[in-house]
């Protein structure tokens, strides 16, 4: 199993503890993470070799976020530093009825001013198999933007598979206009292999809907048949893409999720079993949790979607029983849940 490498930002996570409003907080939990370093800590915890390609300032809260990565097991050599301040998102973590919120502060860190000839692609990609970016890190600025350009150009000439999870968030993408963005966007993913993204993804970044069928009026009982059409239609519009796929959460309440997944490899449609995810610890970083499930499946099983994707499910479910950003779990707890042992028991 071949080198992978991610690139974006990680941030400072501050939270009030338990399920405390803003307004109720004397003080604050400190966790570091974002989409790309998720998806690195995952791989680690899986032993596949992985490097976490971002910029930091060169300071003593920078030197924490990149000493989390080192302790995980993740490489962090090909890091590279400057500016003043590293990006801050403030979570409010929600409970049955009232959903969580997220504030960001992350204007003018490090990696919002990040350009073009910062980063060494080649020396990143020497002996890499795997490239993920998500659509979190062309939002945070034109020189962001830019910069992922440079890695999915150098990762293509190198013949490296690129992966994407296309996460829109609405409070970033604020640089630029929605043709812009779409712009952006697009080139982007016109250089990726697999793609990860859910019906807003397909129609905020693509102008991409379900066909037939409103997703959002299916409340909790989500159906794979639903993003059939957004599938097809992303293949049409991406051809380099060889998978698309999807995650299918339905919110029950915040504390209650179902949790389920979607592959389409533009032959046939792979769906997993549905998940009831109750009492929830921690749903931040389930997209990220996924991802990395999904691409150690994709190295460890090139020839059977189905596992993979399994794997992909199973692996985020089991992060929303974990506090923080990051998937922290085993190959061996992971498949322990595929094989249906959700039990909980002790293991001694």
């Amino acid at each position: 199993m071949g080198k992978v490498v991610t690139f974006g930002e990680i941030m400072l996570r501050l939270a009030p503890q338990g399920f405390l409003r803003f307004s109720q907080a004397n003080s604050f939990d400190a966790i570091y993470g974002g989409g790309e370093s998720n998806v690195a800590v995952s791989l680690a915890n899986y032993g596949v070799d992985v490097d976490f390609v971002t910029r930091l300032p060169k300071n003593d809260i920078g030197a924490c976020a990149m000493m989390e990565m080192r302790k995980r097991g993740v490489g962090v050599d090909k890091i590279v530093y400057g500016g003043d301040r590293l990006g801050i998102y403030f979570l409010e973590t929600g409970a049955v009825s009232r959903g969580s919120k997220v504030v960001y502060d992350r204007a003018h860190s490090a990696m919002s001013e990040i350009e073009s000839g910062m980063i060494d692609w080649d020396a990143v990609f020497d002996g890499c198999e795997w490239f993920h970016w998500t659509g979190i890190t062309p939002a945070i600025s034109q020189g962001a933007a830019d910069v992922c350009l440079e890695a999915v150009k150098a990762a293509s000439e190198k013949g490296i598979t690129i992966s994407t999870d296309l996460n829109y968030r609405a409070k970033l993408w604020n640089f630029c206009d929605a043709a812009h963005r779409e712009a952006i966007m697009t080139e982007l993913t016109s250089y990726c292999d697999v793609v990860l993204g859910n019906e807003e993804d397909a129609e905020m970044h693509f102008g991409i809907k379900p066909e037939g069928i409103s997703v959002q009026t299916q409340g909790h009982d989500v159906k794979a048949e639903a993003f059939l059409s957004v599938c097809q239609q992303m293949m049409e519009k991406f051809p380099r893409a060889k998978k698309v796929i999807t995650t299918l959460r339905g919110s029950i309440s915040a504390s209650h999720n179902t949790w389920a997944g979607v592959l389409y490899d533009g032959k046939k449609m792979y769906e997993t079993r549905q998940y009831q995810i109750t009492d929830i610890v921690d749903r931040v970083g389930g997209g990220d949790s996924f991802m990395g499930g999904l691409i150690y499946g994709l190295l460890k099983y090139p020839e059977d979607d189905q596992n993979a994707l399994d794997f992909a499910v199973a692996a985020s479910c089991l992060k929303h029983t974990i506090k923080g950003d990051a998937n922290l779990v085993t190959v061996s707890e992971v498949e322990k849940l595929m094989g249906g042992d959700a039990s909980g028991r002790v293991a001694r």
